[in-house]
C-alpha cells in the first residue's frame, strides 16, 4: 500500500507528471501569489514599507546572521548524540536559507499584519540569499560551488518583482472595482499555498533514494518545531517591547519573515552547492520538512495571533 502511494506521488509530481511542479510551483504559483499581493496592496502602503529600514535590518540580520550561528551552536551539542550526521547537516543548511517568497506573506496577510513589509523582506531576502546562502554554506559546512547568480536572479525577478509590479499597475485601473467587489484575495493565496504544501509533501516522501533512520527523522521533526517555536517566541518578545518601536502589525511580519525559510530558492541552491554529494537527499530532508512545518505551525497560531492583535488595537484605540 505504501509503495503504491509512493509511486502515485512520484507520478503526480515528477517532471512528466500532470502537476508539473517544476513549472506550476517554481514559476506559476509564486507569480500568482505576488500578482495577487500587488493587486490587493495599496501602493502607498508598499511605498511606506520601503522606508522602514529598522524593520528590514532586524529581519535580515536575524535570518542570515543570528539564525545560522544559533543553529551551528545547537548542532555542536546534537553532534554528540546518535542522530544521523547528514540530517544534522541538513538542519544547518536550513539555517543558511533566506526568507521565503510566499508563506510569510500569506500568513502575515491572513492576520492583518504589515503585509507590505512582509512582501519587501521576502523579495529582498531572496535576492540577498543568492549571494549570502552559498557563502554561509561555505563557512559552516565547507561546501562551495559555482552558483549561477544570473539565472537565479532572473528567475526571482520574473516570479517576484514583475508580478508584483503588474499587480500594482492593474490596481491603478481597477481600484474602484476592487474596492466595491472585494475579491477573495486571501482565499486565492491560501489555495495556491495548499498546492505548494502538497507538492512539497510528495517531494519529501516519494524520493526512492532516501534511506531514513525513523528515530533520527522523528527527532529532527521535533527539533524543527522546537526551533520555530523558540525563535518565534524570542522575536515576539524582542519586537513587542515598547523600546522596539514596532507596531503589532510590524511584529507579526517580523515573526513570520525572520523564522520562515525559503524552499523555492533553497532546494535549487542545495542541488547546485552539493552537486555530486551522495547524501544530497538526506541533506535536503530537513528543509523539505521545515517548509510545511512552518506553514502548519503558522496556521495553528493564526487564531491566537489574531486575538492578540485585536486586543492590542483595542488598548491603543482611544475611548
Amino acid at each position: 500500500m505504501m509503495r503504491r502511494m509512493r509511486m502515485m506521488m512520484m507520478k503526480m509530481t515528477s517532471f512528466r507528471g500532470p502537476l508539473r511542479p517544476e513549472i506550476t510551483i517554481t514559476y506559476v504559483a509564486v507569480s500568482v501569489i505576488f500578482f495577487n499581493s500587488g493587486l490587493s496592496l495599496k501602493t502607498e502602503e508598499l511605498a511606506s514599507a520601503l522606508m522602514h529600514v529598522k524593520l528590514h535590518f532586524f529581519v535580515q540580520t536575524f535570518t542570515l546572521v543570528f539564525f545560522p550561528i544559533a543553529i551551528w551552536l545547537l548542532l555542536k551539542v546534537l553532534a554528540l548524540t546518535a542522530i544521523n550526521e547528514w540530517l544534522l547537516r541538513g538542519l544547518q543548511t536550513v539555517a543558511c536559507m533566506p526568507p521565503p517568497v510566499s508563506s510569510a506573506v500569506i500568513l502575515t496577510k491572513a492576520v492583518g499584519g504589515n503585509e507590505a513589509a512582509a512582501i519587501f523582506n521576502s523579495a529582498f531576502g531572496s535576492f540577498l540569499g543568492i549571494v549570502f546562502t552559498p557563502l554561509l554554506l561555505l563557512v559552516f559546512l565547507g561546501s562551495s560551488s559555482s552558483v549561477p547568480f544570473t539565472s537565479i536572479f532572473s528567475q526571482l525577478f520574473m516570479t517576484v518583482v514583475v508580478p508584483l509590479i503588474v499587480g500594482q499597475v492593474c490596481r491603478r485601473f481597477l481600484r474602484e472595482c476592487l474596492d466595491r467587489r472585494k475579491p477573495p484575495f486571501g482565499t486565492v493565496s491560501s489555495v495556491v499555498l495548499l498546492m505548494i504544501i502538497y507538492t512539497t509533501f510528495c517531494d519529501t516522501f516519494s524520493n526512492p533514494n532516501i534511506e531514513l533512520d525513523h528515530l533520527s527523522l522523528l527527532i529532527v521533526v521535533v527539533i524543527i518545531f522546537s526551533i520555530q517555536l523558540s525563535f518565534m517566541a524570542l522575536i515576539f518578545f524582542l519586537s513587542t517591547r515598547k523600546s522596539s518601536g514596532f507596531t503589532a502589525a510590524d511584529s507579526v511580519a517580523i515573526m513570520f519573515c525572520a523564522t520562515h525559510k525559503s524552499l523555492t530558492l533553497g532546494i535549487p541552491m542545495l542541488k547546485i552547492v552539493f552537486e555530486g554529494y551522495e547524501h544530497l537527499s538526506l541533506i535536503s530532508v530537513p528543509l523539505l520538512i521545515y517548509h510545511p512545518a512552518q506553514i502548519l505551525l503558522g496556521s495553528i497560531l493564526l487564531p491566537s495571533i489574531k486575538t492578540w492583535m485585536s486586543g492590542r488595537q483595542k488598548t491603543l484605540t482611544p475611548v
